[in-house]
């Protein structure tokens, strides 16, 4: 047969055939490894963006922890400084918190100022929660060095007859704070005990608010 005469050509044919199964192969590799790696970098963006979801969610309450921890901090100092605040006859035992020409008593109070002014208003404000938290710890140091020295000193810097305006001053606020007292005998003892210490120490507005309007009830009935 004439195409016997070319059986030569199956030689190089062959081999053509045999690099294209070849090719098809290795492209069908090819295209088996683009998309194993393809599933392999979906796969650890899901992970890895499941990773940063939990840390975000883990870092949040934590954060939360903190303001709750910081606002329980500040509330604390607060009740301690409400407690002179809100009682005159402390006061009377430790002028020093209310004296503002003693630079101790000025950065308590100027701590205090800062603390309130960072407190969030809620808990999830988490916004500056660090400098909140900086800001309630200065608040509780100034306020614990101001304490002890008031303490150290009571009535110290005044003098003898200062310290006796203060302790009459203090005996009347007791009259005044006296149930038992008529509303015209507490009038006259809060009245007399302002004039004592009308000069000596300036007394917190909470406080003299509170004492007025027992007062008055008091004149009232």
């Amino acid at each position: 047969m004439e195409w016997l005469n070319f059986w030569w050509l199956i030689f190089p044919f062959s081999g053509v055939i045999a690099a294209g199964v070849k090719g098809a192969v290795s492209w069908s590799d090819r295209r088996a490894d683009r998309r194993l790696e393809r599933y392999r970098i979906k796969h650890e963006t899901k992970a890895a963006m499941a990773q940063a979801k939990g840390r975000a969610q883990v870092d949040a309450a934590e954060v939360r922890q903190e303001l709750a921890r910081a606002v329980a901090d500040h509330d604390a100092v607060d009740t301690r400084w409400f407690e002179y605040e809100t009682d005159l006859s402390t006061i009377l035992d430790f002028p020093m918190m209310v004296d503002m020409r003693e630079p101790l008593t000025v950065d308590f109070h100027k701590a205090k100022r800062r603390a309130d002014l960072l407190r969030p208003d809620g808990p999830e404000q988490v916004d500056g929660v660090e400098e909140y938290r900086d800001a309630v710890h200065a608040y509780a140091a100034a306020f614990d060095v101001a304490e002890q020295e008031a303490h150290r000193r009571r009535r110290g810097d005044f003098s003898p007859i200062e310290q006796e305006r203060l302790a009459k001053a203090q005996r009347l606020l007791a009259v005044a704070l006296d149930g038992a007292a008529t509303g015209p005998e507490r009038q006259q003892a809060y009245q007399r005990a302002r004039s004592e210490l009308d000069g000596l120490i300036d007394l917190p507005r909470p406080a003299t608010v509170a004492l007025e309007r027992q007062v008055r009830a008091a004149l009232e009935r």
